[in-house]
């Protein structure tokens, strides 16, 4: 191991104690499971802010979009326009209004529960579909994170993709195990400064190593591309852009509305005034750090003195640093710190899906429908032994090395967003909605995404193949639709539904005694 390398792991272990002790120090403090999924619902601001977009963006932010514009363009920008929007109208129309109902509809601590209590729901098939697509889904994505993670590892020391994997899921494990969502927070309020302070800084110094944009675009006609073509969002890696496309990648929008790891931020948050402060800061940060990892993309096409080839495109941050802070500037301690941005970006995101899927699996199958008289104890031994077995199975989903963590993602935000997107929308806006039409809804949407994707049905190929359409576009208006095309059809909620949504409605906001109440 060289000099630099050995610099550069010392980063990494201060970095990983920091996130085990925040575990450590947060498994003390748990005492039920409304700590161990909600912290009592006591998220700050800054914390719920942070947090829910550093869960959000993931390996995907400083990997997959910056590799997917280093590849093919500017014209993959699409995808941050949509995302960037998507973020604006959850933050506006949903987080408030979500916690309000969650609390309402019988203190509700996971989506699941919230869909049951919401439309009183006896059957069941509510809390069981929504927690199955939960499984599958979040087994997709958590494997994205850590297939992010021992790419990052192996790219930097050189190790085995399998050993850098292991290390990785390991530590993940570890604090998310131990401390459960006060600790997934806190971690992810360090892992968003982390992530920002890396994206904001990096192509700034590579850039002026360039010697300044004009100097860039001198270097990019050095780097296999058409400087033209390469620097215009209407056209990407095989020519213009047609509507298709710029439709599916705005359509990542929609995802935003049926992610159980960033709703489940908004149930947790303190108070309405909390609600305001997290949503100005989460649109500052994500405005900055979309900005930023697609200039990424741009500048590291021309910075780097290889081009990178396919799967290896995703690395282009990693090598970023590499060349920045280890032959560049020779500062190999703070390029390790920099490239723990990518790990926090991995890490945000896994430990919040292995916690969501932890919680759909104790509250929403084990006491919900197994053992309806669980303990307190018993619900959190549950919880802790799920996330172990989900990680375990996540680990073997990651285990190809070519794995495309822009796919992966991919696949697990439209199954998400069709899923439950539709639900969340009308459950919280429409009073006409019933629980037959979400049943219909929630199934539709999710089983259109995964026929859409995975289902060989044109000449061995799959829908979302022949037409290049996004399935979450597709997916989520057939949820959208059938929701309100079975609701209607069938019998009208009973009162005490409709008073309850009344009552949600005209308030402004939960002050502190009606949260006690709810209680």
């Amino acid at each position: 191991m060289s000099s630099d390398q050995i610099w550069i792991l010392a980063a990494f272990v201060f970095y990983l104690l920091v996130m085990l002790s925040i575990g450590i120090l947060y498994f003390r403090r748990t005492k039920n499971t409304e700590d161990y999924f909600l912290g009592g619902r006591k998220l700050g601001g800054w914390v719920a802010a942070l947090s829910a977009q550093a869960s959000d963006m993931s390996g995907w932010l400083l990997m997959g979009l910056p590799g997917a514009i280093y590849a093919f363009g500017t014209g993959q920008i699409w995808i941050a326009v949509g995302l960037a929007v998507g973020t604006l109208l959850n933050w506006v129309f949903v987080s408030s209004r979500l916690r309000r109902y969650t609390l309402k509809a019988g203190n509700s601590l996971t989506l699941p529960s919230y869909f049951e209590n919401r439309f009183r729901d006896k059957t069941k098939i509510l809390r069981v579909a929504s927690s199955i697509f939960i499984m599958v889904f979040f087994l997709v994505y958590t494997a994205s994170g850590f297939s992010a993670g021992a790419k990052l590892f192996s790219s930097v020391f050189g190790i085995d993709y399998t050993v850098a994997l292991t290390i990785g899921v390991l530590v993940i494990l570890a604090y998310t195990f131990l401390g459960g969502f006060m600790a997934v927070c806190v971690t992810d309020f360090i892992q968003g400064m982390m992530m920002l302070l890396a994206l904001l800084t990096v192509p700034i110094f590579a850039l002026s190593f360039l010697g300044g944009w004009g100097n860039m675009t001198d270097a990019l006609s050095g780097s296999n591309v058409n400087v033209a073509s390469f620097l215009n969002p209407m056209v990407d890696g095989t020519g213009a852009i047609g509507p298709v496309s710029i439709i599916s990648q705005l359509g990542w929008a929609l995802g935003y509305f049926g992610m159980p790891h960033i709703l489940v931020r908004f149930m947790a948050i303190r108070s309405h005034s909390e609600v305001k402060k997290s949503r100005v800061i989460a649109m500052v940060w994500v405005a900055l750090s979309l900005g930023a990892a697609c200039m990424v993309g741009v500048i590291g096409r021309a910075y780097l003195p290889t081009v990178l080839q396919g799967s290896d495109t995703e690395n282009v941050f990693i090598q970023m640093i590499l060349q920045l802070f280890t032959k560049d500037l020779a500062l190999p301690f703070i390029g390790g710190i920099f490239l723990c941005g990518i790990l926090a970006a991995v890490m945000s995101t896994a430990d919040s899906q292995l916690l969501v899927t932890a919680s759909s699996i104790s509250e929403d199958i084990y006491k919900g429908v197994v053992a309806k008289n669980a303990s307190e104890k018993s619900r959190l031994l549950v919880s802790r032994i799920t996330v172990a077995v989900v990680a375990v199975i996540a680990f073997l989903v990651a285990l190809d090395p070519q794995s495309s963590v822009m796919g992966l993602v991919s696949n697990a935000w439209a199954g998400f967003g069709a899923a439950f997107g539709p639900v969340i929308i009308l459950s919280l806006f429409w009073r006409r909605s019933n629980g037959a039409g979400a049943i219909a809804g929630m199934i539709s949407g999710g089983l259109t995404v995964i026929i859409w994707d995975y289902l060989p049905l044109v000449s061995g190929q799959t829908l979302g193949t022949v037409t290049g359409f996004y399935s979450l576009v597709v997916g989520f208006a057939v949820g959208l639709l059938v929701m309100i095309a079975v609701s209607l059809v069938t019998k009208k909620p009973e009162q005490g539904i409709l008073d309850e949504f009344d009552q949600v409605k005209n308030m402004k906001h939960l002050g502190e005694e009606e949260t006690i109440s709810a209680k």
